[in-house]
């Protein structure tokens, strides 16, 4: 062993180190290991920053802000809808329909993103069904795992994986390669979870605090401006636009309450809409030009004596409050508080009234309130309220939802067919999210989750050492010693069993780029093709379920559905193992010539 390989293994001992205890944050680790490379001579300056113009990296970023305009258009949150309205009542069905949905969804955006996205969503629709919550989000993380193996751009381990592919002179990977064992491995997984759902866990699971405070619908008015957009189209262009959850109870055109209008009846300038919506439907409208709350339009001029930019909150009514028992309008919040009240919420009941303003308080009613922060701060002493609290909605792009699709279809079609290089076609799908305003660019830079990107642009150069110094080589030709006369799905599946225990502890990027060198020298002293067994190694890294710490998205269910780590070694075992099972099955099919059926 040369004093390079030495010197080598040392850095690497420290980067695993540091990685596994998360004594640094996995990016500062990064760049210590890359640093350490370059001021040891075993990296020159040019090879340790390649990893930042690579094209895993830029395509992770773009598909961050590709992400973002998706859910920002509203495009993510249909779909979550759609699948709890397709689900059912049953457990059965429900995993049926959200496993494969979930993995589809996840195949272009970010596994984790879509498990947040869909933890509240399962989570509402199994208390109002009366099922456990923890027989369904299980399946929904894991499936959103496993949707990552359908492309070739969903995880950084792939793309981590195909960069070896290509320097190592074999041919790159399609953005569509892997998808005969992703399409395998998530029909297993469903499949799996079908037979095994009186294996899941029953828990009810633990309720979120924050829950109380991000409702389904408040009941507010909407008034139509003189310059807006909806002037002229109709009522159900307006409710198609905004989804379900935006509802229409009353319609008032020159102050007057119009029964005879209708949904296919065009919206005029000033008409009022009494809505029930949603707190992302507030935030956006409240953000259209060319819409306001009716209270804000009304009276906003009275309540423009504080200090600070107007803001929304949510209060509490409190137990024994003077506003019990009082209508909204009697209390005249904006004389006396210089706030106004544009929503409220009744729990566990309906209003009497059809517009809020008329509606006597009752004790933890929530009321929407609109002004200024100076104002704010003296209204939370004040007891009437229990507390005060920023309204939790979203800003979204409705109308733009289309577009958003168009541009992720583009997107995909022109990195599939190599009309652009993948990475430029990437690119240019995340500015045109930007540049047709699905997605702000504040929002673009917000959604990219920077320790992700400047991991993966210093871990590749680790890889990089590793085949400079001959120590993947060192190891490859140890390990084709002890596996001299095994079959070749035996030699797959160890390496996908080896990426599975080490993405235990590390990320799937870090795992492919220690594993992904050593897979390729081992194939090239088998003599035989690169890809599949860099491809295993990576798929080991990514559909691993031996412990929630293995994937990010797993963490995000811990508390939701009051799992142990038990549960998923129980479930998560005998799963990984039938994965790694196919996967070594199917990539020997694809690029080794091996049969797909078995002979009997």
């Amino acid at each position: 062993m040369s004093i390079e390989q030495i010197t080598f293994l040392v850095i690497l001992a420290g980067a695993l180190y540091l990685f596994v205890t998360e004594k640094l944050r996995v990016d500062v680790t990064a760049m210590l290991t890359l640093l350490a490379l370059v001021v040891t001579g075993i990296l020159d300056s040019k090879k340790a920053l390649s990893g930042f113009a690579s094209e895993p990296a830029i395509i992770v970023a773009a598909v961050f802000v590709i992400s973002a305009g998706l859910t920002a258009t509203g495009i993510t949150e249909k779909i979550g809808d759609w699948v709890s309205k397709a689900s059912g009542s049953s457990e059965t069905r429900s995993i049926a329909v959200v496993m494969p949905t979930v993995a589809a969804i996840a195949s272009f955006t970010h596994h984790v993103m879509v498990t947040a996205m869909m933890v509240p969503i399962l989570t509402k629709f199994a208390r109002s069904k009366k099922l456990s919550v923890s027989r369904l989000l299980m399946p929904m993380s894991l499936a959103a795992s496993l949707g990552t193996t359908l492309t070739l751009v969903s995880a950084p381990a792939f793309l981590l994986a195909n960069d070896m592919i290509e320097r190592s002179g074999a041919k790159s990977l399609g953005i569509f390669s892997i998808t005969p064992i992703g399409v395998a491995v998530v029909l297993m997984g469903t499949l799996y979870f079908l037979l095994m759902r009186f294996f899941l866990p029953k828990h009810m699971g633990e309720a979120d605090d924050s829950e109380y405070f991000r409702l389904d619908r408040y009941r507010t008015e909407l008034v139509i401006g003189r310059e807006s957009r909806w002037a002229t189209k109709t009522l159900a262009e307006l409710k198609a636009a905004m989804g379900e959850k935006f509802e229409v109870v009353g319609w008032l055109r020159d102050d007057i309450e119009r029964d005879d209008l209708t949904d296919k009846s065009p919206l005029s300038r000033g008409d009022i809409l009494i809505v029930d919506a949603s707190p992302d439907d507030i935030a956006s409208l409240q953000a259209d030009p060319g819409m306001s709350l009716n209270a804000v339009e009304r009276f906003g001029i009275l309540a423009e004596q504080g200090d600070g930019k107007p803001q929304l909150v949510q209060a509490v009514v409190a137990p024994g409050s003077e506003f019990i028992g009082r209508s909204v309008r009697e209390l005249q919040f904006v004389q006396r508080n210089g706030v106004l009240v544009t929503g409220l919420w009744r729990r566990g009941g309906k209003l009497r009234e059809k517009r809020y303003a008329e509606e006597r308080l009752q004790e933890g009613d929530l009321v929407v309130l609109w002004g200024h922060p100076s104002q704010f701060s003296q209204l939370a002493s004040h007891h009437g309220f229990l507390m005060l609290v920023p309204f939790s909605g979203d800003v979204k792009r409705p109308l733009l939802s289309p577009v958003s699709l168009g541009i992720l279809a583009l997107t995909v079609f022109a990195a599939a067919t190599h009309l652009l290089d993948p990475p430029l076609a990437f690119l240019l799908g995340a500015v045109a999210m930007v540049a047709t305003r699905c997605v702000g660019i504040d929002e673009a830079y917000n959604s990219i989750d920077v320790r992700i990107f400047v991991m993966i642009a210093g871990v590749i150069p680790l890889g990089i050492a590793m085949e400079d110094t001959g120590t993947a080589k060192m190891i490859s030709d140890w390990m084709a010693h002890l596996v001299n006369g095994w079959p070749t799905l035996a030699i797959l599946f160890m390496l996908f069993t080896a990426a599975g225990l080490l993405t235990q502890i590390l990320s799937d990027a870090a795992t492919t780029v220690l594993l992904g060198p050593i897979a390729l020298a081992l194939a090239a002293t088998l003599g035989l093709p690169v890809t599949p067994f860099v491809v295993v190694t990576a798929l080991g890294a990514v559909a691993s379920f031996l412990t929630p710490i293995g994937h990010h998205g797993n963490l995000l269910i811990l508390k939701p559905g009051n799992y142990t780590f038990k549960d998923f070694l129980l479930l998560g075992l005998p799963l990984t193992l039938m994965i790694g099972l196919v996967a070594s099955w199917m990539a020997r099919w694809l690029w080794l010539e091996g049969p797909l059926i078995p002979a009997f």
